[in-house]
């Protein structure tokens, strides 16, 4: 039977998923993203007809379209099932030009998950295509054409090429580099603390200086420290008051793409861009075995708390199941949204909570496996009951009316945290402490006194997650704009990560400091937050697109005009490297393109020599016992090789490992296999042991203009 309906979605992946689900009499397309774009060769926005955005079919889509056009006329029916969000809306929009569809007809299905239910159950309802998400997506998008093409070209003109900017990426650019100067000029103030031993009863109990009198003391200096610490060893002490409570700890909301990307950083190591890589498999669909292609979470782009009603009845079921009554609530738990949510989207949440982690891991690469496991505890957590701790205060008090003090925690009923905890960037993870019986007039006997200094701490360089959560915070940007927000001012140059900490470069604060001199409107968090406000107000219906663009523009092209007569060029100097160039015999310097640090000869364009930088694995050679470093070929493959070469000869196309042949001592290498599994292999030819380890989903390569 020929297939008489089409259905066009983005990915090859999704489109495989959905096949399986609608079977014969439907055809699944995948246009792989967009089909059109502004061109890249120039603005592609008329200024003088109201902005305008002019489209063009993106280079290499061209065979795709063709396909596609071929089914189109062949289907009696099409749907177009790209994914529920603006960006989803406009790619439907292109598809309805390109192949003529009047967007207007039902022809647009949507589904918050890759399950066969919800995939049919869409399939039962089309709908028009909702022109306010397609003008919201055009609005931003000319928006940050116009910022880009506009400003760029004069920073390659003053500063180097290659630069860009861009009305999120320049606002978070300059946020690390505020907390830089914020830690630059930190001076740290000198305070200390006071902790002493006490034995009361048959306790020994640690407890903290408080002051005197019933008041807080602050200690400022050593020779307060020695004075409070001198009348704390000639007074006498007894057991105060005694608070006795109960503390009752809640469990946090399923996931948003916000509080996913930041926990599974926190948590997992993964960057944003890792993150949403993973998710967006985990959502579009992944071979189970038993069960083919399946969509195992919902729809990762999201900014509510908000969970459909059958979710939530069947998460309870299951909770009261396996782990009882007493974990269960009366009454499901609800989640607030923040106020600024377009709640478009329920949470992130397992498709089916009865497909536990455990059972399919197997069919999962190891960071699939984890960032499912993170999504599918979170959900359940989220309906269960409180965490309860017994809490203990008791003052100290002496004579001369010193005070010292004493709290411990005891967990009573884990609730929640039987299953999954969050712990946030400044917090400490809740454990049990000391729970002594006590009571009021006891004598507490002085063993042991000691005084520490401490300085204040500058504030902390940001992290992916922190700079993700406050940029939610402070309404700057959109759940689909996070990773490729960062993965952008990291791969221009502005921003380089160490230690999972986010630092300025040179070229950043240069570009910073240049952008928030000429473009103070651009690169203003009030004026970013307000804009994201209005783009809503466009998706809603309550704002007209080519009004917000005008607005924007005017005093937009006043500032460029003033900011081209009067940056004057500066003069970035390369960073000399210590590796002479293999050609011509100089020292190599750094330089930065769109994939990162490389190093290039400085006699260019009469030498034209470039290497990519050499990385240490941590591995020793094995034979002489120096570095092994990560090199490139000159056709681009990767290598391994010793850092005394040419002195020592070893190179190896595989990459060595620290761990021996557990069957001869030999030396192993890493292997891939099928399905990303990894493997050790011994590279003895007599021996070629191979041990099974852990893999590692790559990073995926958004980037935003």
């Amino acid at each position: 039977m020929t297939a008489n309906k089409l259905v066009i979605v983005e990915s090859p992946a999704k489109a495989k998923t959905i096949g399986k689900f609608l079977g014969r009499g439907y055809k699944v397309e995948a246009s792989q993203g967009h089909v059109r774009d502004l061109p890249k060769s120039q603005i592609g926005v008329s200024e003088e007809n109201n902005f305008e955005p002019r489209y063009i079919t993106i280079r290499g889509r061209g065979e795709i379209l063709a396909r596609i056009r071929k089914d189109a006329k062949n289907a009696a029916k099409i749907y177009l099932a790209t994914d529920p969000d603006r960006e989803g809306e406009a790619i439907s929009w292109h598809l309805a030009n390109v192949l003529g569809i009047d967007p207007e007809s039902a022809c647009r299905i949507e589904f918050n998950e890759v399950t066969s239910k919800a995939v049919k159950a869409a399939v039962k309802s089309p709908r028009s295509i909702n022109q306010n998400l397609v003008n919201a997506q055009q609005a931003r998008r000319v928006l940050d054409r116009l910022v880009g093409y506009k400003i760029s070209p004069l920073l390659w003109q003053k500063v180097k090429k290659g630069l860009s900017a861009g009305r999120v990426q320049s606002v978070a650019t300059k946020m690390i580099c505020d907390r830089e100067n914020e830690i630059e000029i930190f001076e740290p103030e000198e305070f200390w603390t006071i902790s002493a031993k006490f034995a009361i009863g048959k306790a020994m109990v640690s407890a903290r200086f408080q002051g005197i009198d019933g008041a807080k003391t602050e200690i400022h200096s050593q020779e307060e420290a020695e004075h409070f610490a001198q009348m704390s060893r000639t007074a006498e002490f007894t057991v105060g008051e005694i608070k006795k409570s109960e503390r009752r700890k809640f469990p946090a909301a399923p996931f948003t793409t916000s509080n996913l990307q930041q926990e599974a950083s926190r948590k997992l190591g993964f960057t944003t861009q890792k993150t949403m890589q993973i998710a967006q498999q985990l959502y579009e669909g992944v071979d189970i075995q038993g069960e083919g292609s399946q969509g195992l979470v919902t729809y990762i782009r999201t900014d509510s708390t908000r969970i459909a009603e059958e979710a939530v009845d069947t998460v309870r079921e299951v909770i009261l199941s396996t782990y009882g009554r007493d974990y269960l609530p009366e009454k499901p738990n609800v989640y607030k949204s923040r106020k600024s949510a377009q709640d478009a989207h329920e949470a992130i949440r397992p498709t089916d909570i009865h497909r536990k982690p455990d059972q399919i891991k197997a069919s999962l690469t190891r960071d699939q496996f984890r960032l499912y496991r993170l999504i599918y505890d979170r959900f359940v957590s989220s309906q269960m009951t409180p965490a309860l701790f017994d809490t203990l205060s008791v003052d100290i008090d002496g004579t001369g009316g010193v005070r010292y003090h004493f709290s411990g925690q005891k967990l009573k009923f884990p609730g929640f945290t039987a299953v999954y905890e969050e712990i946030l960037d400044d917090q400490q993870e809740d454990s049990d402490t000391q729970m002594p019986e006590l009571e009021t007039g006891m004598t507490a006997a002085l063993k042991d006194i000691a005084q520490d200094q401490h300085f204040t701490q500058p504030p902390p360089r940001y992290t992916e997650a922190s700079l993700v959560r406050t940029l939610e915070e402070k309404g700057i940007g959109r759940p689909s704009t996070y990773a490729p927000t960062i993965s952008t001012i990291i791969a221009r140059g502005y921003v380089s990560r160490e230690q999972k900490r986010l630092i300025p470069t040179e070229l950043g604060k240069i570009v910073n400091e240049m952008m928030c001199k000429n473009f103070p409107q651009i690169v203003d968090i009030a004026f970013t937050a307000d804009m994201e406000e209005k783009l809503d107000e466009v998706e809603a219906g309550s704002a007209e697109w080519h009004q917000l663009v005008s607005d924007f523009y005017g005093p937009f092209k006043v500032e460029l005009e003033k900011a081209e007569a009067s940056i004057e060029k500066v003069d970035v100097a390369d960073q000399v490297s210590d590796i002479p160039c293999e050609k011509c015999g100089a020292m190599m310097v750094y330089k930065m393109s769109r994939y990162g640090k490389f190093l290039a000869c400085p006699n260019f364009p009469n030498c034209r020599h470039t290497q990519a930088l050499p990385s240490n694995i941590g591995v020793p050679c094995p034979e002489c016992g120096a570095e092994l470093l990560e090199r490139v070929s000159r056709k681009g493959r990767k290598f391994y090789g010793c850092e005394r070469y040419p002195e020592c000869q070893f190179v190896s196309w595989d990459k060595p490992v620290k761990e021996k042949c557990p069957e001869c001592g030999g030396r192993m290498v890493l292997k891939r296999g099928a399905k990303d599994t990894l493997y050790h292999v011994c590279v003895n030819e007599s021996c070629r042991k191979r041990v099974p380890v852990e893999t590692s989903a790559g990073q995926d390569a958004e980037s935003d203009e």
